[in-house]
């Protein structure tokens, strides 16, 4: 009981040091996060983590909040991720699909969000179709309550945040001189967002990594967040570089972070896109290319994977592999950025 008392007293010292302006402040790109900010979910979801691992109980920090889940996709990780997480904070979650609401037939974002905003303390939002982001900012725009963004087409915030706790977990806090690659791989079938490596690319050189980017040359990601990568490593007085190579990018790296996604920047046409993928299929992860990376690296991936087609099986469930880990770790972040926004 004593540990207990203990642990929940350290969570609540540290929510009363954090800024008010937390509280209701959206979550929809990490840039719009100061890293104080972004240190402090990390922080609390240590706390958070820890009663996970002790089996304790934290006590209902959210008792009587709705969290609003808007998919106009289907989620495994997302999903689960937000609706246990508030679950285990002593609130409830709402799953929501266009089709399930008055949206699929024309209901816009204020009058979506004014609504829901009376009923509930929060909404996530996931939105991969191109002006995803807008509708987005459109919501948090009218919105009285904090609004998630669980995926778009430009950013994926909560899963950057994941990925980066995770290495922190893996190398220490202090991630000052790691290199971390996000590499692009064959990933055939259909076309994937450019949210997930632009989400990278952007957060970790504001962590201390020097960053590679790798892609073939039909692959670009857009201008503007590249420049904006570019920016944060000047500032931070770390790298980023961008290879055609992908042996090249490996070689020495701490964190690589292979993943699909479409040439968006080039085509909207999906087949011409599909036909671009299809030049690649040596862009995969396998044993000779960890072999590449440093003794201790690791490989992360936001799931779900190809197995066998962009990455082996030998790399997925080898000893460099922390994707579960990973995983689980957005249970904590998202209970976090709960905790810290929602309590009202």
């Amino acid at each position: 009981m004593n540990t207990r008392i203990s642990l929940i007293a350290k969570l609540l010292e540290r929510m009363m040091n954090v800024k008010t302006t937390l509280m209701g402040k959206h979550f929809i790109t990490t840039d719009d996060w100061t890293r104080e900010e972004l240190e402090t979910v990390m922080e609390v979801a240590d706390y958070l983590k820890l009663h996970t691992a002790l089996h304790i109980d934290v006590e209902p920090i959210l008792k009587n909040k709705t969290l609003f889940m808007l998919f106009f996709e289907e989620s495994t990780r997302t999903r689960n991720a937000f609706e246990a997480g508030i679950t285990q904070l002593g609130g409830h979650a709402h799953y929501l699909t266009p089709k399930a609401t008055q949206i699929d037939h024309g209901e816009g974002p204020k009058d979506t969000i004014e609504v829901l905003a009376r009923f509930g303390h929060g909404i996530g939002v996931r939105n991969t179709l191109v002006g995803g982001n807008a509708y987005m900012v459109k919501l948090a725009q009218y919105a009285g309550i904090p609004v998630y963004n669980m995926q778009c087409d430009i950013y994926h915030p909560t899963q950057a945040m994941a990925d980066l706790y995770t290495i922190r977990e893996k190398f220490g806090k202090n991630t000052r001189g790691l290199k971390f690659v996000a590499s692009w791989t064959y990933g055939p079938g259909y076309i994937r967002p450019l949210s997930m490596p632009q989400s990278l690319i952007t957060l970790m050189p504001r962590f201390g990594m020097d960053v590679v980017l790798a892609h073939p040359k039909e692959f670009q990601l857009q201008p503007e967040i590249v420049a904006r990568a570019e920016q944060y490593a000047k500032s931070n007085g770390v790298k980023f570089e961008i290879m055609d190579d992908m042996d090249a990018a490996f070689e020495g790296a701490d964190v690589v972070y292979p993943k699909s996604w479409g040439p968006i920047m080039l085509t909207e046409d999906e087949k011409e896109g599909l036909a671009m993928i299809g030049k690649y299929p040596g862009w995969v992860v396998d044993s000779k290319k960890m072999a590449l990376t440093r003794d201790e690296s690791i490989y992360m991936h936001c799931m779900p994977a190809d197995r066998g087609v962009e990455v082996t099986e030998e790399v997925m469930d080898g000893s460099h592999s922390v994707i579960y880990d990973e995983a689980e770790n957005r249970l904590h972040i998202h209970k976090a950025l709960m905790a810290l926004t929602m309590m009202r």
